[in-house]
């Protein structure tokens, strides 16, 4: 991690969220939140890969935290 720090993520806030998910390879998902762990791997439901105009349904996937360039919710978010 950047820094040195060993603090695992807080993802907290964005679980049961929409996070459209950026990964090397040029692949991208987007998916429901529904785990993640202090490696970063996260567990995306009703996954969809997206390339171009192209959606591949993949329903649960489990990704390796260490192949997420960056994601971004899609959905509201509390701040509180």
């Amino acid at each position: 991690m950047a820094g040195g720090s060993n603090a695992a993520p807080d993802l907290r806030r964005y679980m049961e969220k929409r996070l459209d998910v950026h990964l090397n390879g040029s692949r991208h998902v987007v998916g429901v939140l529904r785990g993640y762990d202090t490696f970063m791997n996260i567990v995306l439901d009703n996954a969809l890969e997206i390339n171009g105009d192209e959606q591949v349904k993949l329903g649960m996937i489990v990704i390796r935290g260490n192949s997420i360039i960056y994601w971004e919710c899609l959905d509201k978010v509390n701040t509180r």
